[in-house]
């Protein structure tokens, strides 16, 4: 892709608008349509755009495979740490309402961590995917 000037120039502008869409789905997921999945996969189509455009090698140097790896549990973790602290804080798993001592706030709370969550091992899962595949011989 090195002598494809105007599809590099593009990316570079279109990449960091990327990112910042998929942190607004993240955001205001709980609004309106949107939420963890959809903002993991927004986020994730920036990072291959990435690879697609200036190579796989330099993308496995901004994201290394111990970072994706350390990215899919860390989301996995959150989630089920966010259902344990509602068992902990004396509720049922994943209830919201015990995370705050308002109600209406433990369970916005609950849903912004859950929802994190399942967008970091969403980004990180198919960013791994696309280095499986993008490493493959033909």
């Amino acid at each position: 892709m090195n002598s494809h000037i105007i599809l590099r120039v593009v990316a570079k502008f279109m990449i960091p608008f990327i990112f910042l869409f998929a942190l607004y789905v993240q955001f205001h997921g709980d609004f309106g349509p949107g939420g963890g999945f959809q903002a993991g996969v927004i986020f994730a189509v920036g990072f291959i755009l990435y690879g697609l455009i200036f190579g796989v090698e330099d993308a496995r140097k901004v994201l290394p495979s111990w970072v994706a790896r350390v990215l899919l549990a860390s989301g996995v973790l959150l989630y089920a740490g966010v259902g344990l602290a509602g068992m902990l804080l004396g509720g049922n798993f994943l209830n919201y309402s015990v995370l705050a001592s308002n109600p209406i706030a433990g369970q916005h709370l609950g849903i912004m961590l859950i929802e994190f969550g399942v967008g970091t091992t969403v980004a990180a899962t198919m960013i791994t995917i696309f280095f499986v595949f993008a490493g493959q011989d033909r």
